[in-house]
């Protein structure tokens, strides 16, 4: 018996396939998610495609805040690549099934997108602090070099976490094949490992904790940019149209977050399945379109600038 046992956690960890949790439904209906979900994820592109190309090619729209965004809306192109993909596919599939690579590949992707977020919104509230609290030192402050820094910086650092994490969990000797989502995740991943995996944990904690501390950077900041925009008029209308969009981005991301943390930790079986793949889809689903939204209509300048841009293009066209 001991013998049978020992043998089985050696082939565990070489299994070259996950299986995942599908959509419980017939595959006439299955068919009508996958319409759905396409036209979906083709509007997540084309709004995200939108921003980016105009504030590329639209000089009045070279200045850093609509840098960091661009940056926001091409990390959301990057994170529903991960998902989107692979999901249309399963929902024609019969088997919803992942390689092990390619589960992995799925978990770097999704998360340090995720991550990314967080990263951007945080650049945006210090631009933000320092184009309402030093008004005067802003051009000195947020040089073209520093823009890039600041960007590069966003990236390099969810990046590496997510890396780490990919590596140490690629290391698990595993006791199943079951992912009980839609798509890979690491705490998942975790969770059918055969024994309690300590390093995957801390690193886990440690993520969280700098990511915390980022919101409360954001926080702190938005208490200042508060306390300076009761000034004056001038301040209290610049906080209005460029502060709201990056807070209401803020909420956004971190409530959709805080679903799929609770989610994967505390998720019970007995919940409907609708809402449980909702609770695990939410970050997948809200933010990527709805942060260009948000900037697109509340920030008039490139509201403008997009309206310009496209109708330029369709006179020409």
């Amino acid at each position: 018996m001991k013998h049978k046992t020992t043998m089985a956690l050696e082939d565990l960890p070489n299994s070259t396939v996950f299986t995942l949790s599908g959509i419980n439904a017939s595959r006439e209906s299955r068919c009508v998610f996958f319409c759905i979900t396409f036209l979906y994820y083709l509007v997540i592109i084309a709004v995200n495609l939108i921003i980016i190309v105009t504030v590329a090619l639209r000089k009045p729209l070279h200045e850093p805040m609509y840098v960091f965004l661009c940056n926001l809306c091409l990390n959301g192109l990057y994170g529903t690549s991960g998902f989107y993909p692979k999901f249309l596919y399963d929902l024609l599939s019969d088997v919803q099934e992942i390689s092990r690579s390619g589960c992995f590949i799925q978990v770097f992707v999704i998360y340090s997108a995720v991550l990314c977020d967080f990263s951007t919104l945080t650049v945006m509230s210090y631009d933000r602090s320092v184009a309402i609290c030093r008004p005067l030192e802003y051009h000195t402050v947020m040089t073209g070099g520093t823009v890039f820094k600041l960007t590069v910086l966003s990236w390099i650092a969810p990046i590496f976490f997510m890396f780490l994490l990919v590596i140490v969990s690629s290391r698990l000797t595993l006791c199943g094949s079951q992912i009980e989502k839609l798509y890979c995740e690491n705490w998942a991943i975790v969770k059918i490992s055969c024994f309690p995996n300590t390093v995957s944990n801390v690193i886990g904690y440690l993520v969280i904790l700098v990511y915390l501390g980022q919101v409360l950077f954001i926080l702190l900041s938005y208490m200042k940019l508060i306390k300076t925009s009761l000034k004056s008029a001038e301040n209290r209308s610049k906080f209005v149209q460029t502060c709201t969009p990056h807070l209401l981005s803020l909420i956004n991301v971190t409530v959709a977050l805080l679903f799929d943390t609770m989610y994967s930790r505390y998720g019970s079986q007995d919940f409907p399945q609708g809402l449980r793949h909702f609770l695990a889809l939410e970050f997948l689903i809200v933010p990527p379109l709805l942060n260009p939204l948000i900037y697109g209509l509340k920030l008039s300048k490139v509201r403008n600038e997009v309206l310009r841009y496209m109708k330029n293009n369709v006179v020409k066209c």
